[in-house]
C-alpha cells in the first residue's frame, strides 16, 4: 500500500487528529542520503512529523523545520507543503551509536538532546510565521510535542517511529498527532491519556498492517473518529536541471561567462534530495546564447 496520510476529527469536534504511514518515504530519503540505521530513523521521525504539520496548511503553504541538536547527526532540516510533498537532510549520515538498554536504536545520542526545534511556515504573507523551542529530549517525538504546546499553545500528542530490518530496509514508519481543541472536556483529555499510554509503539502497529484510520482508531475509538480525507505523500523534491538551468540564465552576463571561459562548465548539488546537476562548457554557452536573445 502506498504511503498517505488521514486528517480526522474526534469527539464532536473538540478532537484534531492525523496519522500518516510514510514507509516508502523514509526508505526513499535513506536511500537517497545513504544514511546509516540511526540516522534513518531519526530523519524517518522527522519527515512523518513534518508531512503532518504540511498537511494542516492550504494552498501553497509550506514550512521548514530545523532540528539542531549537540549530536553528531544535526542538524536536520525538512521542507514540508499542504500537499504531501516533503523532503528533508541531515548533516552526517553516518552516525549509528550503541542502541539503548531495551535494544531500541538511541535517536537521542544521534541527534542530542540540548539544542532547538525550529519552525518557519511560509503562509504567502510578508511575514513568516516562527517557532522555536529547546530539544527536550532528541527523540524527536517528545520534543514536536513540547513544540505544539509552548509554541502553538496547541497541547498535542505525536507519536512517531520508524522500523529497520537487518539488511537497511525501512519496512514500516509513520506517526500520529492528536491535538485539543477548545472546548474539549477533562474527561475525553483522561480517556485520551489512558489510551495514548496503553498503545503500542506506531511503528508496530504499522508494521502489523493498522492503515492510518485504524491507527486513529485505536487511540480514538472508533466511533468517536470522522474522518475528513486522505492525501497521498511522498519523498518529493522541485530540483531539476531545467529549474537550475533557469537559476543560471538569471546570472550576470559576466558571471556566467566566468563559468564558460574559466571553470569550463559547471556542476550544483542539492542537499535535500542528494542529486547532483552537470552542464558541460557547450551547454553553458547555449544558456548565455538564449540570455543575450532575451
Amino acid at each position: 500500500m502506498t504511503d498517505y496520510l488521514v486528517r480526522s476529527l474526534a469527539y464532536d469536534g473538540t478532537v484534531r487528529a492525523y496519522a500518516i504511514k510514510s514507509t516508502g518515504m523514509v526508505q526513499e530519503a535513506a536511500r537517497r542520503h545513504n544514511t546509516w540505521r540511526t540516522v534513518t530513523a531519526a530523519l524517518g521521525r522527522a519527515l512523518s512529523a513534518g508531512t503532518m504539520m504540511g498537511a494542516m496548511l492550504k494552498g501553497e503553504e509550506k514550512l521548514t523545520i530545523k532540528i539542531e541538536g549537540n549530536g553528531p547527526a544535526s542538524p536536520i532540516i525538512v521542507d514540508a507543503n499542504a500537499s504531501g510533498e516533503t523532503r528533508g537532510y541531515v548533516k552526517n549520515p553516518h552516525v549509528d551509536p550503541e542502541r539503548k538498554e531495551s535494544g531500541k536504536l538511541n535517536v537521542s545520542l544521534a541527534v542530542g538532546n540540548q539544542g532547538s526545534l525550529s519552525v518557519v511556515k511560509d503562509l504567502g504573507l510578508r511575514d513568516y510565521f516562527t517557532g522555536s523551542v529547546p530539544l527536550v529530549s532528541g527523540e524527536l517525538a517528545e520534543d514536536f510535542t513540547y513544540y505544539f504546546a509552548s509554541s502553538e499553545q496547541t497541547p498535542s500528542s505525536v507519536a512517531l517511529g520508524v522500523i529497520i530490518d537487518k539488511d537497511e530496509i525501512v519496512t514500516a514508519a509513520g506517526g500520529f498527532i492528536i491535538q485539543m481543541m477548545p472546548g474539549v472536556s477533562d474527561e475525553t483529555i483522561d480517556e485520551l491519556e489512558k489510551r495514548i499510554n496503553e498503545l503500542p509503539p506506531v511503528s508496530d502497529l504499522i508494521l502489523n498492517g493498522l492503515t492510518p484510520e485504524q491507527i486513529l482508531y485505536r487511540v480514538l475509538g472508533e466511533d468517536n473518529v470522522r474522518i475528513l480525507d486522505t492525501m497521498g505523500v511522498a519523498f518529493q523534491c522541485k530540483c531539476s536541471k531545467e529549474r537550475i538551468s533557469n537559476a543560471i540564465i538569471s546570472l550576470e552576463e559576466k558571471d556566467l561567462k566566468a563559468m564558460i571561459e574559466e571553470d569550463e562548465g559547471a556542476e550544483t548539488h542539492c542537499h535535500f534530495c542528494n542529486e547532483t546537476y552537470t552542464f558541460t562548457k557547450e551547454e553553458l554557452e547555449g544558456l548565455l546564447e538564449e540570455k543575450t536573445k532575451e
